[in-house]
């Protein structure tokens, strides 16, 4: 049998590889995002409670009625806007699967997507298996701020979609209010929806304001913004999220939907329809987080890389150039092998593999999980 590939150049992820590395090396992995500390006793047991109570059948395709209700509840007293339960919230399977759903709802063959690189992997990939066109634009290094001139001039007919991540990943760069004004010039008066990424929205620090396109009522007209309980709950490995739309469009979004996905797990969204009552669990995380952010930046200061500041987010880019004439990917296997610590090149976030000599750590872990991973650092000298 042969069929023809809808993604002939994809492989695999640069992701598995560098964790399969760190097990055959016994390294420290700070590649993936994912915490490596415990997440709320209170959660898993109201998981376990729901199951003993007999919620283990499925959920309403839309999602538990009342974990939607709530989110609603929590989109007003964050963003101050109105999101109706029943026409603008779908649950989903993670914030990934909400992504490929967007576009998958939205694209037909030769339809253009703006993306900003370097960009989370999924993205191009999604765009192409839906027989959509990804106009990339590089973010300007090293801020990782978007070029509005360059968006504006790669607008074209056949635009159909803007892709937004913030806070971005793998840079923790975070959008501006300056930033939404010059995406609201460019999408007035056009056809252009948006793709709004923020499954990162409560990892955002130094006292900076989330720009959720969920404040501009405009801009949601004509958008769909995902959303991940897993980073919120630090529980990446359920693969729930949520995504937020105008009526007409989660319309659509659910047609595709309901013969993707059908259901969610049924425990878990009753779980967290109960837990999101408590507001201190996702305010507060910001400030936990950045902490660990601190504590990381302040044991990378013992090492030869430089900092490249993140705001939001698990991750922190370091450079290394003047210390290595090593391409990103093959410092990052070295350091696997000979350092003990994984890391992610950067270059893997752009199609072409641009490489500015950077390497992406996440800091959402123990501070032993940290303090060995630096201690692995402090003797490369390139």
């Amino acid at each position: 049998m042969h069929i023809q590939s809808k993604l002939p150049n994809v492989g695999t992820t640069i992701f598995t590889v560098m964790s399969q590395l760190a097990i055959q090396h016994k390294a420290v992995n700070l590649g993936q995002g994912f915490p490596d500390f415990m997440m709320s006793e209170t959660l898993t047991e109201l998981v376990a409670k729901a199951m003993r109570d007999g919620f283990n059948q499925y959920a309403h395709v839309n999602g538990l009625p009342l974990l939607r209700e709530r989110l609603a509840e929590k989109v007003a007293k964050l963003y101050q806007t109105n999101i109706h339960p029943d026409t603008q919230i779908t649950v989903t399977p993670g914030g990934t699967y909400a992504i490929y759903t967007a576009l998958t709802t939205v694209l037909q063959p030769g339809d253009e997507v703006i993306v900003f690189e370097p960009a989370y992997d999924s993205y191009i990939p999604n765009i192409e298996v839906n027989g959509g066109v990804a106009v990339r634009i590089a973010l300007q290094y090293p801020a990782y701020s978007i070029p509005w001139d360059e968006v504006r001039a790669k607008v074209t007919s056949k635009t159909r979609i803007i892709m937004i991540n913030s806070p971005h990943n793998p840079s923790g760069s975070v959008l501006s209010e300056q930033d939404i004004v010059a995406l609201k010039s460019i999408v007035a008066n056009t056809n252009i929806v948006i793709l709004s990424d923020e499954v990162y929205e409560h990892l955002i620090y130094d006292g900076i304001r989330h720009e959720s396109i969920l404040r501009h009522k405009d801009l949601l007209e004509r958008s769909f913004v995902c959303f991940s309980f897993g980073k919120t709950y630090h529980c990446t490995g359920w693969k729930l999220g949520y995504c937020i739309a105008a009526p007409s469009l989660m319309a659509e979004f659910r047609k595709v939907h309901q013969y993707n996905c059908f259901s969610c797990d049924t425990p878990k969204q009753v779980a967290l329809a109960e837990y999101i009552t408590n507001k201190e669990a996702y305010l507060l995380l910001g400030a936990t987080l950045q902490q660990k952010r601190d504590y990381f930046r302040n044991l990378m200061t013992n090492t030869a890389f430089k900092l490249i500041p993140s705001h939001g987010s698990y991750f922190e880019c370091y450079s290394y150039k003047g210390l290595s004439n090593l391409a990103d990917k093959d410092l990052a296997i070295y350091l696997t092998k000979h350092h003990g610590i994984a890391t992610v090149p950067v270059s893997a976030f752009y199609k072409d593999g641009t490489d500015n000599q950077v390497l992406r750590f996440c800091f959402a872990k123990q501070k032993n999980t940290l303090d060995k991973a630096v201690e692995g650092l402090i003797g490369f000298k390139g």
